[in-house]
């Protein structure tokens, strides 16, 4: 199910309980762009270790945005033997635009042309894109409106604004003092903004929300809560309440009103719409999804990826905070936000040799071999169907749209876990199968995200990296070969294997693979190589720190020797 800005406002109440009542739940996330054009020591490499990694790809977070996220909540249906609903939802995100807020994002033209490939929807990302903001944009947004230095940047361009106020203007032509007209359309954040100019633009005309299926005593009920929260704010409540408002003011319609000037006064001056009113609902409408994000925090719930450092890394800076300097605050702040981590690439990674299953490359191959009879245990699995409204990947194959991907990432889980659970009990009676038991399989698994092109394999969230299990370094030393460089040396291996490449010293250059086999071809094939001479790197000597240190104190015990000497011949 796709959702823009009005299909979320409407779908948050559901959601949030959904959510609540989830076992798991499954990401993916589509971004405008993956990594900058980074040249030399900027690049990310096998050699980085994970905190150099982290830095250099944080400026590539920091400069694209997230278009879409894909999330699939997977549920255990009451009274059936391992069944699991899924409900998957894409949502399509643009940043606030929202006073001193206006973010700036690049596009990455590899990025577009790959989403294109796959009929990326662009307009339902640019034009009906739920806004969104992390906690330090809302504090300096909510600080601005409560002293009141605040200013509403439109959404709207314009031409709507303009068909707005001269439909308006017709109808208040032929209407009568109390007649009223409802705007079609308009929903939402807009809502807001379009009183606003109404209201500033005409003044013999009142605006208010058409409330539908919304009590007025829930109404401001709900209001009357946010405002005491922000006179005495309270983390918890506020967040509480986040959800309920939206409902309310995304329920609505606008409304205008034909009243005379006297009329006008008396309602400008009346406590249900007084501006703090306003500032409120205007300040929760442009939190958008960053409420959503909340109550996925709240609910603690196991969430599960595949190759997902990228996903958490945009998670931290878009939702919560600015991505941190320090590599070890950022593990951190997410094991805090999500106390359950479950990556399906590291999982599949670590077993798929085990079990002998045929080489993949991406999640959609991994998916098609576990629903496949080349999976012993596809009849006795978990089954997985698709909630009502959530049908269309149920016969359709939509690879990289983020729902799509964020379901199968959940139904590997499923499938990978309840081959791990057989393997457990290969001696006896397999037990009845639950998520609980899935997740007693995983342990192991837990909090282990893959990582990319590093020193390391994989991330570990609740606490110190694992050390790194790749292949060997290799030196190579060049000969009759002035003036190499890094890109040469690269481009003379890449036909036989691939590496990173690093410069020793003007004449020594550092190889590093993740592939062991990779390491022994080149190590047989240019060991005794004319000009290209490829062995094993020895810290102890070949570093030149150490060759350093060793001569000086070469030349130090010479002189130490010599001075001895000559003061023994003296006497």
């Amino acid at each position: 199910m796709d959702l823009g800005a009005e299909e979320f406002e409407q779908n948050l109440p559901f959601l949030q309980e959904l959510v609540q009542d989830a076992d798991f739940v499954g990401l993916d996330i589509e971004f405008t762009g993956l990594r900058s054009s980074l040249s030399g020591p900027q690049q990310i490499s096998l050699f980085d270790l994970p905190s150099e990694w982290y830095l250099k790809t944080r400026q590539s977070v920091q400069q694209f945005t997230i278009c879409q996220i894909g999330l699939s909540v997977f549920s255990t249906i009451e009274g059936e033997f391992n069944k699991y609903v899924a409900h998957s939802y894409n949502f399509f995100l643009f940043p606030t635009t929202f006073g001193i807020l206006d973010s700036e994002f690049s596009f990455q033209a590899s990025s577009v042309q790959f989403l294109n490939q796959y009929g990326f929807n662009y307009n339902k990302f640019l034009k009906n894109g739920i806004p969104y903001m992390n906690e330090e944009q809302e504090k300096k947004i909510k600080h601005n409106i409560l002293t009141g230095n605040w200013r509403v940047r439109s959404s709207l361009d314009k031409d709507q604004i303009k068909v707005v106020i001269d439909e308006v203007t017709r109808w208040l032509d032929l209407a009568e003092e109390g007649d009223r007209m409802t705007l079609p359309g308009i929903a939402g954040f807009q809502a807001f903004e379009v009183q606003l100019v109404l209201r500033q633009a005409l003044p013999n005309i009142w605006t208010m929300l058409k409330d539908q299926g919304v009590s007025p005593p829930l109404k401001w009920a709900v209001l009357s809560g946010f405002i005491a929260s922000l006179t005495h704010p309270n983390p918890a409540s506020l967040k509480g309440l986040s959800a309920a408002l939206l409902f309310v003011y995304f329920s609505c319609q606008v409304v205008v009103k034909k009243v005379s000037q006297q009329h006008r006064w008396y309602l400008e001056n009346a406590s249900c719409d007084r501006a703090s009113c306003w500032k409120e609902q205007i300040l929760l409408s442009a939190r958008g999804f960053s409420v959503f994000f909340q109550m996925l925090v709240k609910a603690q719930k196991p969430l599960v990826g595949h190759n997902m450092m990228m996903d958490l890394l945009h998670l931290h800076e878009k939702f919560f905070r600015p991505l941190p300097e320090s590599y070890d605050q950022f593990k951190q702040n997410i094991h805090d936000l999500f106390p359950v981590l479950i990556d399906t690439k590291n999982v599949t990674k670590d077993i798929w040799k085990e079990l002998h299953f045929p080489r993949v490359s991406n999640l959609s191959e991994v998916y098609e071999v576990l629903s496949s009879n080349l999976n012993p245990t596809k009849n006795s699995g978990p089954v997985i169907v698709h909630a009502s409204k959530c049908e269309k990947y149920a016969q359709n194959k939509c690879p990289h749209e983020a729902a799509y991907d964020a379901f199968l990432c959940g139904s590997v889980l499923l499938k990978v876990a309840h081959l791990l659970l057989q393997r457990v009990h290969s001696s006896g009676p397999m037990p009845e199968p639950s998520f609980p038991q899935y997740l007693d399989v995983l342990a192991p698994y837990v909090n282990q995200v893959n990582l990319i092109r590093a020193g390391v394999p994989k991330i570990n969230f609740s606490g110190p990296d694992y050390p790194s299990i790749r292949p060997p370094i290799l030196i190579l030393t060049v000969r009759r070969w002035p003036g190499a460089s890094e890109q040469q040396v690269y481009r003379e291996f890449q036909n036989l294997c691939k590496f990173d490449v690093r410069r020793l010293t003007r004449s020594q250059f550092l190889l590093l693979t993740n592939k062991f086999k990779d390491a022994r071809s080149i190590l047989k094939e240019y060991r005794c190589h004319p000009t290209l001479q490829v062995s094993l790197y020895r810290y102890w000597r070949h570093s030149p720190n150490i060759n350093c240190v060793l001569q000086v104190c070469g030349v130090v015990t010479t002189w130490a020797l010599l001075a001895f000497l000559l003061g023994r011949s003296r006497s």
